[in-house]
């Protein structure tokens, strides 16, 4: 049986992709400027975030695990965008972007550490 821990997590990618849709504004200014249709991108990651960890509770609970692995990859381009944008300092400090990169490796070995 999985821990509190797998739940927390679940429950943690069902919130955030909830705030794709409560907050799309937050989440349109981070989206790269090489991206055509921002919000089209800020509501589909929600959504993904939110079947993604809705599956976990399911029998697809190892599909869903690859698919957060892969969400998360696909979400670098932004923290690289974030830390190289000067504009993005005034919303955190640099030490905080810095860290948001290795931050995804280490959300990707928690979910790795369920399959």
């Amino acid at each position: 049986m999985d821990n509190w821990h797998f739940y927390f997590m679940a429950t943690v990618y069902i919130i955030a992709g909830i705030l794709h849709f409560v907050k799309p504004k937050m989440y349109i200014s981070i989206v790269p400027p090489y991206f055509t249709n921002k919000k089209g991108i800020v509501y589909l990651s929600g959504l993904v975030e939110i079947a993604l960890g809705v599956l976990l509770f399911t029998s697809f609970k190892t599909l869903a695990l690859w698919g957060i692995i892969a969400m998360l990859i696909a979400f670098i381009p932004v923290h690289i965008y974030m830390l190289n944008d000067k504009k993005f300092e005034k919303v955190a400090p640099r030490w905080v972007l810095v860290l948001r990169v290795p931050f995804q490796f280490l959300l990707m070995f928690w979910a790795y550490a369920y399959l």
